[in-house]
């Protein structure tokens, strides 16, 4: 099975967290999920998340505190990925779709509701306690 490190962004406004949906012909399409990407070789989480924020949405900020991980396994994938999610501080820049089809803000509620990637839901569950 094949082990990835990838981080992601939990990018909060007015009480409510930024969700991503994968595109059609991506893996997880129409699912939901926090917006980030794998750590290449050398990169700081910090220096993977922002770059990521830059390529898949257009926006710069800075990363903030680590909130916490999810450790999954994808056995139809052979995969296993930890998931490492950062709070991010969206400064500049508007929102483009490049990799998802859909973007929205979700309050504690909608971070149960959602479908979300397996790998999101535990990061969802951290972040609504903290939006309450």
């Amino acid at each position: 099975m094949t082990v990835k490190r990838v981080i992601c962004a939990v990018i909060v406004r007015d009480g409510r967290a930024l969700l991503a949906r994968r595109a059609p012909g991506q893996k997880h399409e129409g699912l939901w999920e926090f917006p980030g990407g794998k750590v290449e070789a050398g990169e700081t989480d910090a220096a993977c998340l922002e770059r990521e924020l830059q390529e898949e949405f257009g926006v710069a900020g800075r990363t903030g505190a680590h909130l916490c991980d999810s450790v999954c396994a994808y056995p139809e994938l052979d995969l296993q990925i930890t998931l490492c999610a950062y709070f991010f501080d969206w400064q500049s820049g508007e929102f483009q779709l490049r990799v998802h089809d859909q973007i929205q803000w979700a309050d504690a509620q909608g971070l149960k509701t959602a479908q979300l990637t397996a790998a999101d839901v535990q990061i969802a569950a951290a972040a609504g306690r903290l939006l309450k």
